[in-house]
């Protein structure tokens, strides 16, 4: 509350009026207001149990009121713009007003207690993860039969709401990433990657139509592993930075932009907090990733392990080899791949094959199901 009333303040004085106090602090207001509304209650049963020692300590009622009510949607509500509100947090920071609002008016306060933004943003989620074991703590003294019953099925629903609220959180995360890897990577035409490929002009646009960027605005697809690994060619070693995701992976070049996220030139531009800090540094630093060759699809890849004898000529170790075939079973490409250390080459394979694995089984149960047709009539 000290942060959000501090920027309301400044606010009023027409400072930081760019900065949007819902995206930041959601409905903490709301928030505030009803949990404290809830442990007055809790409180004051325990108070007038304690005053008058033969009345029972009967919870049901506020739990009803509070459990069945606004509290846990409340919460539901501020856990959703969570991510948002560290995103846009981030992307706040290197702000020189920003940072004065901060540091000067706001950590420096004695009830902040010397904990930041970010630390304090997190609590409202470990507050509603705490309430399940606050019903079982109750549930577990509580003596009456329906009230133990009524407890218990109280806590159960608070628990799916939680699960619930992961599941729509990691799709919003999912979201978030996604788009971001769409600013990032950047997908060459057939023309620029390979010079042996000619388009007139006339007709490269109907061919940018049906550009490959969308590839990644699936909401289904998900990103399994990523990381910067050196790909060997014939006259150098080049950086590249690799993206697993559940159906195909992806090799692309790093390259750097002299304009930085952040600068005056380029403006404000947000870098979310669940990429890799390696890729939100170089995001920061003006990086992007050009695809070096085409997707290579999971049921179209061979992976195999180079012995380091094999490779000493070269001066490359912790190296792995990953094919690409055609439908024909034709290698298409080939990359001779090298992690710095031994233990980042086993993970890759280990992820790759595992990546693998799964997508094999799930197509495999999706072709049994499909031929599962029903019994023919005896009149065909």
């Amino acid at each position: 509350k000290i942060f959000m009333n501090t920027l309301k303040y400044l606010q009023s004085n027409e400072f930081l009026l760019d900065v949007d106090l819902w995206r930041l602090f959601a409905n903490l207001e709301e928030l505030n207001k009803i949990s404290l509304s809830f442990l007055k209650s809790f409180f004051e049963t325990v108070k007038e149990h304690v005053s008058k020692s033969d009345s029972s300590m009967d919870f049901s009622f506020i739990l009803r009121k509070f459990f069945q009510g606004d509290l846990c949607q409340t919460h539901q509500i501020y856990c959703l713009n969570y991510t948002s509100a560290v995103f846009y947090l981030e992307n706040l920071r290197p702000r020189e007003d920003f940072g004065i609002y901060l540091k000067q008016w706001c950590e420096q306060n004695k009830r902040c207690k010397r904990l930041h933004l970010p630390e304090l943003l997190v609590a409202p989620l470990h507050r509603l993860t705490r309430y399940p074991l606050l019903l079982d703590n109750i549930w577990k003294r509580s003596t009456d039969e329906t009230e133990k019953g009524f407890i218990w099925s109280l806590k159960e629903k608070v628990e799916k709401s939680i699960r619930d609220l992961e599941g729509k959180v990691k799709w919003l995360d999912n979201i978030q990433k996604f788009r971001q890897l769409q600013e990032v990577i950047i997908w060459p035409q057939v023309w620029d990657r390979d010079k042996r490929f000619f388009v007139p002009e006339y007709l490269k646009q109907s061919i940018r139509e049906n550009s490959s960027e969308n590839i990644l605005s699936s909401v289904k697809r998900l990103l399994l592993h990523e990381g910067r690994l050196t790909l060997a060619e014939s006259t150098r070693l080049l950086d590249v930075y690799l993206f697993l995701f559940d159906d195909f992976l992806l090799i692309t070049k790093i390259k750097r932009n002299k304009k930085k996220y952040g600068g005056s030139d380029t403006g404000l531009i947000p870098v979310c907090p669940s990429l890799t800090p390696e890729l939100q540094s170089f995001i920061r630093e003006g990086g992007f990733c050009t695809v070096l060759d085409q997707p290579i699809p999971l049921d179209r890849l061979i992976l195999k392990n180079v012995d380091p004898v094999h490779v000493t000529v070269f001066s490359l170790r912790n190296a792995f080899l990953i094919q690409h075939e055609n439908r024909y079973r034709q290698c298409i490409a080939v990359f001779l791949l090298q992690a710095q250390t031994e233990t980042a080459k086993k993970t890759w394979m280990s992820q790759i094959e595992t990546a693998i694995s799964n997508y094999t089984m799930q197509h495999e149960t999706k072709k049994s199901t499909a031929f599962c047709f029903p019994a023919e009539s005896s009149e065909i």
